[in-house]
């Protein structure tokens, strides 16, 4: 054989074998499925879980690459996620089981697509006013500029059924911002109060009480002088402690919905299932807490905690072999 032929010999061999180890790379590559985790504000608790849960899944889930998406919040993800534009979100306990029975807010269609997956903490009310104000009472808002969270967020949502079934929401004017922006704008004077819905404590709240004193007012009593809880069973009473906030030396007595994980009825059951178990291992939740402290919350023994949807069947099977009863309520069809 000629040089050249031992050459054209040698170089069709060494050809292939680059194109089968190309091949093989690009299928490893196409193998790893790109999933979607919506979140919420910058500033917002939901937005410390989802990125949080989406550095840690495509980091020790090798065929998974989970990127974090900002949101306006609950009521954003439960469409993003109902429609498959992400895999994953953070969506209250109440605007779940409204969409299921198409009742939320303007807004008739029923969502079915939208699977619960974990509890993650509980997320209540706070109604936030400078102690200067003279504001101390919750009908004291009537005529006030009062923030109330990005339009479509679960804050928002949660704010309008709450000063509706007070009997305020016609009576002062909304400014649909996010929290950051309106700890910023409380200090300036710009708006009146700030509700924020999320776990104890926020990042904004500290932000707004580190520039000025502030009150948190409460907000059971009100609620119970209304038709709140009987129209909206899944909300609950809690009470923040004494001290959680620079100045705030009392108890606030307030109202909570639970802030759950949340996936596409599409996505893939073994997937979710490893995510889940990751997630909740002992060392995803010490992670987690490393993360923010409101992950203490997250347990094994809560998991279906205040879920009155249908679960994720991924999730559902690792539950149960953990020991966990789904009631009717939380089993998917």
């Amino acid at each position: 054989m000629s040089h050249f032929k031992k050459f054209l010999a040698g170089f069709t061999v060494t050809m292939f074998v680059v194109t089968v180890v190309l091949s093989a790379g690009a299928s490893d590559a196409f193998a790893k499925s790109r999933l979607a985790f919506s979140g919420g504000p910058d500033g917002g608790t939901f937005q410390y879980f989802s990125n949080a849960m989406s550095s840690r899944l495509s980091r020790t889930q090798a065929d998974m690459d989970v990127s974090n998406m900002a949101s306006a919040g609950s009521v954003e993800n439960l469409r993003r996620v109902n429609s498959g534009d992400a895999d994953f979100g953070i969506t209250y306990a109440g605007d779940l089981y409204l969409a299921k029975n198409g009742r939320l807010t303007g807004d008739t269609r029923e969502y079915h697509n939208a699977h619960s997956v974990a509890y993650l903490y509980g997320a209540p009310a706070h109604l936030i006013v400078l102690e200067s104000s003279g504001i101390t009472d919750v009908k004291q808002l009537e005529g006030k500029r009062v923030a109330v969270g990005g339009a479509g967020s679960g804050a928002a949502a949660s704010a309008q059924r709450f000063f509706t079934e007070v009997g305020l929401w016609d009576k002062f004017t909304p400014e649909f911002i996010g929290y950051s922006q309106g700890a910023s704008a409380l200090g300036d004077r710009l708006i009146d109060a700030m509700w924020v819905f999320a776990g104890y404590p926020n990042s904004s709240i500290i932000q707004a009480a580190a520039s000025n004193p502030i009150r948190i007012l409460n907000l059971v009593e009100a609620g119970k002088n209304s038709s709140f809880f009987q129209n909206h069973p899944y909300y609950a009473e809690v009470t923040i402690p004494a001290g959680t906030y620079q100045g705030v030396d009392y108890d606030v007595k307030t109202v909570q919905d639970s802030a759950i994980w949340t996936a596409g009825k599409h996505v893939d059951e073994g997937q979710l299932y490893r995510a889940v178990t990751d997630i909740f291992s002992d060392q995803g939740l010490a992670f987690m807490v490393s993360v923010t402290k409101t992950a203490r919350a997250m347990k094994v023994e809560d998991a279906m905690f205040g879920i009155a949807t249908p679960v994720h069947k991924g999730a559902a099977k690792f539950w149960t072999e953990k020991g966990l009863t789904l009631t009717d309520a939380q089993k998917a069809n």
